[in-house]
Parts: C-alpha cells; structure tokens; sequence
C-alpha cells in the first residue's frame, strides 16, 4: 500500500499554527487541529495523540488514544500503521520528552516515528503527541523533533485561554449581580427594593415577569411585588396561582425550574397548571433564605428560551445578595407595636411582702425549678447499644481438595497483603510434577527419534503426547503456586481456626479463612423503635467502647434500615454510622458499646418524663 505525501511550503504551515493558538472552540475540534499544524510543520502526514494517568508509571500501562489526523476512510492505514509503531517508544518519550523510531509497513517502506511529551497544564496527565514521516523526506528527524518540541505548548497555551476567557464570563457575571446590588441599596423601603429588584431581573435575564413572595406566619406566602407593577389585587387568580406556585418551592427548599428533567426527584405540578394556565412555557423559582431557612421566593417567567444552569447560578448569587438587604428593611417597616413588643417585656413586681416570707419563698423557688425544667432546653441524645463492624471483608477459599498440611494465620492475628496464611499438603502434586515432567522428557525424544528416521505420523504423535505432558505439567505446577494460601488484602483474621485441623482434607471452594479489613470500619447501632422517630440522617453524636468506657469518639448517621428486627428487649432499627475521627490500632471489629446520637434540643421534663407519659398513653388508651 503506497501512502501519497506531499511538498508544502513552510508559511501556510506557520499560518495554520497561529489560528491553532488562537482557537476558541471544544477540546474534541482542538486536538484534530493541534495535531494537523504539528504534523505540517514537522513534515509529517499523520498524527496521534495518546494520554496516561501520571501515577500509572509502568511501562505501557494505560495509555489510550485522544486524538487522531488526518481523520476518514482513507487515512484508516496511516493510523493503524501509527498506532502500532508509536508503542515502542511511548514510554522513553514520556521520560525524557522526546524520542523517535524507524519502522516498516507491509510494503516494506520505511517510516520514521517521532513522539514528543506536550504540556497540557495538567500535572496529573501525561500527553505525548505521535507523528508519522518519511524517512525519505528532506530534513533530519532531530530538526523535526526540535519543530515539534517548540510547539509543545500548544495545548497549554489553549487551556490558558479558555481560564481566562471562563474568567472574563464569571466576572462580567458577577459585575452584573452587583449592578442588582446597587439599585437594590438606593431603596431605603422594602416594597420599593422588592419591586426594584423584580424590575432589574426582569430586564437583564428577558423575562415576562417577575414576582416577589414573602413567608407570612411560617404558614403561607404572600404575594409582595410584581416586575412593572407597582399595585396588583392579591385576590386576582393569576396571584393566587403564582403563590401556590411559590409555596410548591419553598415547601421543598429546591430551585425548580421548568421544563423539568425527566429524572428529577421534584415535585412541579403547581408549576406545571400556572405555566399551562398563563401560557409561559419556562419558569424558574428560586428560595431565598436567611440563616439556610426559606422565607421568600422568586418566581420567574420566561417566555423566549429555557433558564440554563448558568442563569440559575447568577439567579442563586443574587438572591444570597439581596436576601439580607430585604430581611432587614422587612423588619424596620414594621408597625411600632410588633418592633418594641419583645423589647417591652417587664418582671413582675415586688410580689413577695413582710407576711408568709418562708411559704412565698419555697413557692417562688418551686415555681423557678418547673420553670427551668420546662423552658430550659438541653441536648437529648438517644442511647443504644452498638458493634464495631468492618465494611471490607475478604473470604479465603481452598483452591483446590488437598489435605491441611501447615497453619500459619490465626483469629486475631493482623496480616498484611500475601501474608502466608495456610499451607497445602503438596507431596501428591510433587509426584505427579515429576511424572508429567518424564512424560514429557519420553515424549519430546520419541518425536526426535521419529523425526530423524523419518516417520512423520509418529513424530506427530509424539509431539502431541508432549503437548498433553507439558500442559499437564503446567497445570501441576499452577497448582503447586496455589498451595501456598496467601492474604489478599491487609487486615485481621476474623475466621479460621484450622491449628486442630492438620491433616485435615479440604474441598474446593471450603471457606477456610475471612479477613476483616481496619480501614474501612464503622458502627452498627441498634436504636430501640420507641427512639428511631429522633434519630435523623447526618445526625452526630459519640460512642464509648465497654473495654475502655472513659474515651469517646465521634461519629454521624449515614444509613436508617426501613425494616425492625426483633431482638430480646423489643424491636429495634438497625442504624448506621460513620466514623469521623482516626481508627485507633486497637480496634477490632465486633467489638461493642454504647452509643449516643444527637436528636436535637428538648425541656428537661420532657428527657426525663417521655417515657412514662409514653407508657401512660398506652395504659389509658381505649
């Protein structure tokens, strides 16, 4: 197969490379283009570019192909001829930043193969670039290899561009959320700011309308401003619709944005009739909040295009903004009587006269105890039993019948990674070794006997009786590496007590060994049903181990099993736990104790009267 080249001069080429740093598009149409001006200027008709992890240092270790020119049909040959001579040398030019190779097509002709490292700005990639050249062609390779090295930092010079130009769009993003800021400040009232901030939305993200709700009561949300109107009757339906609207996100504290993904786990079914009802096919409504709690919302309406994520990102950033400015003229435009009501709070007076001091006294000082026991407020933290618990475990099992011949690996016992654990008898296997290795020995010289008289059909024979010995032999000797039992992971033998089974036969597939592995350990809590309804996902609280019951270590609820199990004292959830701190050298898994998770801040009686008001309601329950 002959493979066309063509002379070109120099300048085009040198053209081609100033476009290529100056290219704007996706890294898919860059790395074609990168590799074409490479190519051009090295003299090279093909191109290939391949990537490795840089922590992956063994040879040929997961290298894999990024990018390839020329692309189509008819470069189908110079490609697969690149490939297959490009591997040889993939390794030296990782290491040293250049290298080159001559090879030979199925024609016979010569080729030159010259790789270069690239710069990519990405320390954890390695990127070698891979070009094809004649030999016949004019130049040496090391002037072609010097060409290709100055143009290693193509790829470099790219990804700087695109960082600055992402740059340049994430500050004019955010110098448009500040010029919000600014108008929003000039307000000194809260429906002017609300009705300001609506206008400047509307305006700069071209939407129909925009509208401004308000928690009131922590029980509904009122409708507070309208984009372009400055008076609306709360009692319109479309104002009713957009509070239903509203409501349906601040109940479930997400951004909703509409049309909805197909896989979102959000409910939008008011979203969905106010957008059929008002004829605006995209909206988007976002929660503001104060202290990560909900208390407006801003629902948008887009007639035009869909809100894209990065319209939901500079929405979000302006909402956090504005969210703080709007809670505080919120409260300053309030009526007098609600600002200074918390503020006008007065003790009660000289109650206590000159008569009955003593009896006044024990009554003031009981009313204070129920006071405190029912206004005071203290952590509540429930309390279970627990048992330390390894997420990885390892099964070692026989790898093939034998009979138990040594025991290395006990229970308790921390192994590491083939750490010897048991020992096969291999004394069978040694004899069929030798008699394999004899057959094989007969066999290979009754072919050489056969071939030198001449007997065709006998050395053929032969030499497939010998091909029988020698994979016999070599499946004596697979065995023989299996004998040998190792550790496959770190950890500590869980199960395994085999010191009185010497001698002992074993089945293939017989479990004789189970390593549990101390990296990865974590708490299974049993919470009793009546306590599971305070336990909550993420929840933090301690546990303390019954061998060593003065430290405490901290820990969070990662997983609540669905399902009760029945144990001896009642019913109980599985809950389980994660470890925050360092695993200390010793704990083992099974190990147990009590834990306590943290359920929130209650009054003191309710913690010490829940259960027998509990009990009580069961009692009297008819």
């Amino acid at each position: 197969m002959e493979y066309a080249e063509s002379e070109q001069p120099l300048e085009p080429m040198i053209d081609r490379v100033e476009e290529v740093q100056g290219f704007e598009g996706d890294p898919s149409s860059f790395w074609p283009a990168c590799l074409e001006a490479m190519a051009g200027i090295a003299g090279a008709v093909a191109g290939l570019l391949v990537v490795r992890n840089r922590a992956l240092t063994d040879a040929g270790a997961d290298w894999r192909r990024a990018a390839i020119w020329p692309s189509g049909e008819e470069a189908r040959g110079l490609g697969r001829l690149l490939s297959s001579g490009c591997d040889p040398i993939l390794e030296e030019t990782a290491s040293a930043g250049r290298a080159s190779q001559r090879i030979r097509d199925g024609n016979g002709s010569s080729w030159q193969v010259m790789a270069v490292r690239l710069k990519t700005g990405n320390d954890g990639e390695l990127c070698v670039g891979a070009f094809l050249r004649a030999v016949e062609r004019p130049g040496s390779v090391d002037e072609g290899l010097i060409r290709l090295q100055l143009l290693a930092g193509l790829p470099s010079w790219y990804q700087l561009r695109r960082l600055w130009k992402q740059s340049q769009e994430e500050v004019q993003r955010f110098a448009s959320v500040l010029d919000v800021m600014v108008v929003l400040h000039r307000e000194d009232r809260f429906l002017s700011s609300a009705l300001a901030l609506c206008n400047e939305l509307a305006a700069r993200h071209q939407c129909t309308r925009v509208s401004l709700g308000w928690l009131h009561q922590e029980k509904y949300v009122r409708l507070q401003a309208i984009s372009r109107t400055e008076r609306f009757e709360r009692k319109m339906d479309a104002a009713k619709q957009m509070e239903l609207t509203m409501e349906e996100a601040i109940d479930q504290d997400e951004e909703i944005v509409l049309p909805a993904e197909q896989d979102s786990p959000l409910i939008v079914r008011d979203h969905q009739e106010f957008s059929h009802a008002q004829g605006v096919p995209f909206l988007c409504s976002l929660p503001m909040r104060v202290d990560g709690k909900p208390i407006a919302v801003l629902l948008l309406e887009r007639a035009s295009q869909p809100f894209s994520e990065t319209d939901t990102q500079v929405l979000r950033l302006t909402c956090d903004l504005a969210m703080p400015r709007l809670q505080d003229l919120k409260d300053r435009d309030r009526w007098f009587g609600a600002r200074w009501l918390a503020q006008l709070r007065r003790g009660l007076g000289k109650l206590i006269g000159v008569e009955h001091t003593f009896a006044k006294a024990v009554g003031l000082l009981v009313f204070l105890a129920l006071a405190f026991l029912i206004f005071w407020r203290a952590d509540f933290r429930v309390e279970s039993p627990f048992q330390l618990r390894a997420d990885r475990i390892a099964y070692v099992p026989a790898p093939f019948d034998g009979y138990i011949h040594e025991v290395f690996g006990e229970i308790g016992d921390e192994v590491i990674a083939g750490a010897p654990l048991l020992a096969l008898d291999t004394r069978d296997l040694l004899l069929e070794e030798a008699a394999a290795a004899a057959d094989l020995t007969r066999f290979s010289r009754e072919a050489e006997k056969a071939r030198a008289q001449q007997l065709l059909a006998d050395m053929r024979i032969a030499l497939a009786q010998a091909d029988q010995a020698r994979v016999r032999l070599e499946r004596v000797r697979y065995r023989l590496e299996q004998a040998r039992i190792q550790a496959p992971m770190p950890g500590v033998v869980a199960e395994g007590d085999l010191e009185e089974r010497l001698g002992a036969p074993v089945k293939r597939g017989d479990i004789l060994f189970r390593i549990a592995g101390l990296d990865a350990l974590y708490v299974q809590a049993k919470v009793p049903e009546r306590d599971i309804h305070h336990i909550a996902l993420e929840a933090t609280g301690e546990i303390a181990f019954a061998s060593q019951p003065k430290l405490k270590f901290p820990m969070r609820v990662v997983q609540i099993e669905p399902v009760a199990q029945a144990g001896e004292e009642g019913s109980y959830f599985v809950v389980r736990c994660a470890l925050d701190g360092a695993v200390e050298d010793w704990w083992r898994p099974g190990m147990e104790g009590v834990s306590k998770i943290e359920a929130g801040r209650r009054s003191i009686l309710w913690i010490f009267t829940r259960r027998t008001v509990d009990f009580l309601r069961m009692l009297f329950w008819w």
